[in-house]
């Protein structure tokens, strides 16, 4: 079963899911629970869990309509149905999608309670996988679970400890929020109306350790194109730092230039020479990843899908939440081996430009962020005062190191760039920073 019934998941792992089952595995099928929303997942309900994903490259365009989700409840408001599910003789796996801001001690309530069930039912243990962008998630997520489980009963935390499986996991396919265009679209191709169509790239990855509750799942999930691997940290470090680290990037550098989406900045040549240089001199000096210039390529290429809608504005929601998990390992890796920052400091740059809430063109935009109000009034406190903003900024405790605002390898360096962002445009500001030498 899978918590957090969104458009990752369902282009994401139920597809893996789907192959199985196709591979004539019967064992396999999703009870998907949406954690709060009821719209979805009633409008799955209706069609059967039926729903169409458009796949799509530079080259081609697909469609394929999974049967791997069997049903669908809202913990909000079925709460007892998704701990029988979870307890359910049937279920093997529960994985999870719910993003950072979701490990909160209900959410390991709820796991808990599934997991008691199924310890006072004598039944095995299961393996319960974050499929997320958190660093180490398995252990967070673990840790979580045993922290509810050791005030309820020693004999619950012994069985969890002892019959459950945590693994670290890294899952990697950029898939856009839905809208009316993915309905749209799957109406024109298909003759249907869908109110969960979706979009999706080609690429997909999904990196998991080897630790399960069944063992023999590790070779199941390698046949059908999941690598299995016993340290997901290389592929997880260079996802976050490549991928999500210069996505996030993109995103404040997109809304103040005020693209529609990801796809439009990147046919810039000066913004697709930044993403580059991003990567290559912030990123990757400090990962282990193998075939790290391939896999920067292959980025700058998903990037560029011309069929992939992944708007800005997005993507930079949540980002008091992402960048400290995306920029702030290679900022420390760079500053304790006495490497250059330009590139990230030019982000960061762009980051304290996105919060003044308009972009190039005096165009207002929203912020969706957990600490949006407080960020904006530190940027508007400080507003014309470059040296103000940038100190106030890097002293925002949550988001940056200690001593970030007094960092003199730093700090004066975003400030030059937000100062070149306001004397002549993040478009100049961008094309210098190419040019400065690593």
């Amino acid at each position: 079963m899978h918590l957090g019934l969104g458009a990752f998941h369902r282009a994401h792992q139920a597809l893996v899911y789907e192959h199985l089952i196709a591979g004539g595995d019967p064992r396999w099928g999703v009870v998907g629970v949406a954690m709060r929303s009821t719209q979805l997942a009633d409008a799955l309900a209706a069609q059967d869990g039926l729903y169409a994903v458009q796949i799509a490259d530079a080259d081609s365009v697909r469609w394929q309509i999974p049967g791997a989700l069997l049903r669908t409840c809202v913990a909000a408001r079925e709460r007892q149905q998704v701990v029988d599910a979870m307890a359910a003789p049937q279920t093997r796996w529960i994985t999870l999608t719910v993003t950072e801001k979701g490990y909160t001690p209900e959410l390991a309530a709820l796991i808990v309670d599934g997991l008691a069930q199924r310890m006072k039912s004598g039944l095995p243990g299961v393996t319960v996988a974050s499929c997320d962008n958190l660093s180490d998630n398995g252990r967070k997520l673990q840790a979580l679970c045993l922290s509810d489980a050791v005030a309820r009963d020693p004999a619950l935390l012994a069985w969890i400890e002892a019959r459950c499986a945590f693994p670290n996991s890294m899952v990697d396919r950029i898939v856009p929020a839905a809208t009316d265009a993915q309905h749209d679209a799957a109406a024109a191709a298909l003759g249907v109306d869908d109110r969960g169509a979706l979009s999706t790239e080609a690429f997909w990855e999904w990196v998991i350790e080897r630790r399960m509750a069944d063992p023999s799942d590790a070779d199941l999930l390698a046949r059908a194109g999941v690598t299995v691997v016993d340290d997901v940290k290389p592929f997880e470090d260079a996802k976050l730092r490549m991928l999500n680290g210069s996505h996030t990037a993109l995103a404040m550098i997109g809304a103040v230039q005020g693209w529609a989406t990801v796809a439009d900045g990147i046919a810039q040549p000066g913004v697709r020479r930044f993403v580059h240089a991003f990567m290559t001199r912030v990123a990757m000096p400090s990962l282990s990843r193998p075939g790290l210039p391939d896999y920067r390529d292959a980025l700058l290429a998903r990037f560029a899908n011309p069929h992939l809608h992944h708007r800005a504005h997005q993507i930079a929601s949540d980002s008091s939440l992402k960048i400290p998990l995306r920029w702030g390992p290679p900022l420390a890796d760079a500053l304790a081996a006495g490497r250059e920052l330009e590139p990230l400091a030019l982000a960061c740059a762009a980051w304290m430009r996105y919060l003044r809430g308009e972009d190039e063109a005096g165009r207002a935009y929203d912020m969706s962020d957990p600490q949006a109000e407080a960020l904006k009034a530190l940027a508007r406190q400080h507003a014309g005062d470059a040296e103000g903003t940038v100190r106030a900024l890097l002293s925002v405790a949550t988001i940056w190191p200690a001593g970030c605002a007094d960092e003199v390898r730093w700090a004066p360096r975003v400030l030059h760039w937000l100062r070149r962002i306001d004397a002549g445009g993040l478009a100049a500001a961008l094309d210098e920073v190419v040019m400065a030498s690593p």
